[in-house]
């Protein structure tokens, strides 16, 4: 026997708060989506063993667990707190319905049937969760916030939001700077805690935004922050915070580096334990049981682990990954300490993580593509951060969602059982995803992409994103341009040339290794996406097949304009504008590949990508090829235009410079492509 869920079966949730309400609301919402017939429509066909509701019950339940179970022609939900019954409400659509957790972001196709039936045996009993506080930072947003879902603005948010909520997540960091803000009623609403960028402490508004003509000096206006502080509190008091204490600067830099009067990690150390030691007075006199956290982040980690940094005993330590996934201290500039990032074992205190599926850096990181390291070396990492007790707080790195949807399900399963299997993960990841028929091809590709990931240093964790391909190119432009006779004093962390013509050949050589590596995988995905159909096939030129292409185009980019500059260098100006034209091109196509997968509710979504920002690198290659134009044709520029507009007759007659008006670069390089291109 079995009950049957209609389109309009109703949800019985009274006296529930707005965040289960609202999570309801989303079932309803997704029973339209799954059933086409409404309750009436199915007793006119006769049906029976209609469910009269779906009924949320008050039950002995541990935190966060939910029971379902079917009851007297009613699904039951049954919970012990909010919480419980959120997740409950999404476990239905997920297991009854078959809507999954990021159906949004993976524009799933939602099966579509006259009704659901649940058998009355129906019953499944959830577990605690490994993890304790579970979250998303919703960071680096730029693609986030200029596209909208149904012309509204806050739509992406709520969307990111309703999947944490539905991958078990109860925290969130809901953007930075003025978005954490602005969407912090959202958050409430849902639920969720709340907490803050560790550059944010408390969720202050930042001191050199409240007092732009004022140096941001704790020892000059001290009063000053503790009124932003003091305010913070009064805005976030009696909600669910987990309140970010720490001091690091105006942005996402340490302070000293603008108040050199912090010149010792004795004198930084003090500093940054004292005011941490006031903000935590200041909130547990307003909430004695709040929650407070404080971030071991880069340079503050050195300080902890040297001994100069004291803390409160009872504060969440938050520990952090490098950036790409190995918990290490992150690499600053070309200072790379790689100090271990785990309290040592046995330690006692509250412990979590800062991980970053998605990352930041102006070198070497990704950050519209996937985490180039594999989930392999993903597990072993956080078996350890297991194994250390850093079970209290993990928050994750999300950036924009949709580029790095398979990391955060995947970081989403460990955090609810402690443990995965990565290959059963990625089978039911591609099932639910893309397509039964064809799951070892898809699979397949997947594994592809961390094999034809770049290793650029020794270490395993050393592999780069799409950041590789763009910043590092641009700074070696940069030098060329600004003065051939030194090196790039920012590629140290990178490699020990000498000499900007030894990096350029250092640089040119690992992106050779790339654009044969992605070459391979970008042939593999095309012949899988010859197979796939619709909406399977759709996904999969959104997803794997983009980012392959991103990381081909950009690293063939690279090798172009690494062989220009060293044609230019030689004093082969022609050659060398040409090759960065050629360079500026494929830049241009990984920009055209993301714009290309812009379709429905898409629109847009590629449109501010200005943090990688490709289209950036594209320009910059621009001003290269004016700069080697100018080497091999300034001053009067009308050389090269006889040589590749005139004939051969007319080159030879020099009584008058040019009869036309002055080609652009541009242009210029089309003349050279029809003579020189393939």
């Amino acid at each position: 026997m079995s009950i049957k869920l209609f389109s309009d079966t109703k949800i019985l949730a009274q006296d529930q708060p707005l965040s289960v309400l609202l999570a309801a609301a989303d079932l309803a919402r997704d029973l339209k989506k799954a059933c086409c017939l409404t309750t009436e429509e199915g007793k006119r066909q006769g049906e029976t063993g209609i469910c009269e509701h779906i009924r949320l019950q008050k039950g002995k339940q541990e935190k966060e667990c939910y029971r379902l179970y079917v009851a007297e022609n009613e699904l039951i939900c049954e919970a012990g707190e909010d919480f419980g019954f959120i997740y409950g409400i999404y476990a239905i659509s997920r297991e009854i319905l078959g809507i999954w957790n990021f159906w949004f972001w993976n524009d799933q196709t939602i099966p579509v049937t006259n009704f659901r039936e649940v058998k009355e045996s129906y019953e499944k009993q959830s577990e605690p969760f490994a993890v304790r506080l579970r979250g998303l930072f919703i960071n680096d947003e730029v693609l986030l916030h200029t596209w909208k879902v149904d012309r509204r603005e806050e739509g992406p948010w709520e969307m990111a939001i309703e999947a944490l909520l539905r991958c078990g997540g109860n925290m969130v960091i809901p953007g930075t700077d003025k978005n954490s803000r602005k969407n912090r009623s959202l958050v409430f609403d849902r639920g969720l805690y709340l907490t803050h960028h560790h550059a944010e402490p408390l969720g202050a508004e930042m001191f050199a935004r409240a007092y732009p003509d004022l140096t941001p000096s704790y020892d000059q206006y001290g009063e000053k922050y503790r009124k932003l502080w003091r305010q913070a509190i009064e805005e976030q008091k009696g909600r669910k915070v987990v309140w970010n204490i720490g001091f690091r600067g105006q942005g996402d830099v340490p302070f000293w580096e603008n108040d050199p009067a912090y010149h010792t990690p004795a004198l930084r150390g003090d500093l940054i334990g004292k005011l941490i030691k006031i903000q935590y007075d200041m909130i547990k006199e307003s909430d004695p049981e709040a929650l407070c956290c404080t971030n071991l982040y880069g340079e503050t980690m050195e300080l902890y682990q040297d001994g100069w940094l004291k803390l409160p005993e009872d504060v969440i330590y938050i520990w952090a990954d490098n950036g790409f996934g190995k918990m290490v201290t992150r690499r600053q500039g070309n200072h790379n300490p790689r100090i271990p990032a785990m309290p040592e074992e046995g330690c006692e205190g509250k412990h979590g993580i800062y991980y970053h599926v998605s990352f930041y850096d102006l070198q070497a990181a990704n950050h519209i593509t996937m985490l180039p390291n594999p989930p392999d070396f993903v597990k072993k990492e956080l078996a350890q951060v297991m194994n250390r007790g850093m079970k209290d707080y993990w928050l994750v790195n999300s950036s924009n969602i949709k580029p790095h949807v398979y990391y955060l399900d995947l970081l989403a399963a460990i955090w609810q059982k402690g443990e995965i299997d990565i290959e059963e993960h990625l089978a039911a990841y591609i099932r639910d995803y893309y397509s039964r028929n064809h799951e070892k091809e898809i699979a397949a590709c997947f594994r592809q992409y961390f094999l034809a990931s770049l290793a650029y240093g020794p270490h395993e964790d050393e592999h780069s994103g799409e950041q590789f391909s763009n910043h590092v190119c641009r700074m070696i432009v940069s030098q060329y341009m600004r003065d051939k006779g030194r090196s790039a004093e920012g590629l140290e962390w990178a490699t020990r040339a000498g000499t900007l013509q030894e990096q350029i050949s250092w640089y040119g050589s690992l992106c050779r290794q790339a654009v044969e590596s992605y070459g391979t995988l970008l042939e593999q995905c095309k012949q899988t996406e010859e197979k796939l159909k619709g909406r399977e096939r759709q996904l999969f030129q959104d997803s794997i097949l983009l980012q392959a292409q991103i990381h081909y185009h950009c690293y063939k980019g690279a090798v172009l304009t690494m062989e220009g500059l060293c044609q230019s260098l030689k004093g082969e100006h022609q050659k060398g504008f040409y090759l960065a034209g050629k360079g500026r091109k494929e830049y241009l196509a990984a920009n055209q590949a993301m714009r290309d997968r812009e379709h429905g509710k898409w629109h847009g979504f590629y449109a501010n990508e200005c943090l990688t920002d490709v289209k950036q690198t594209a320009w910059v290659l621009s001003g290269l090829m004016s700069y080697i134009r100018n080497l091999g044709d300034g001053p009067h520029y009308y050389q090269w235009q006889r040589e590749f507009l005139y004939s051969e007759n007319d080159r030879r007659v020099m009584l008058i410079m040019n009869m036309e008006n002055h080609l652009r670069d541009e242009e210029i390089f089309e003349l050279m492509d029809e003579r020189w291109g393939d």
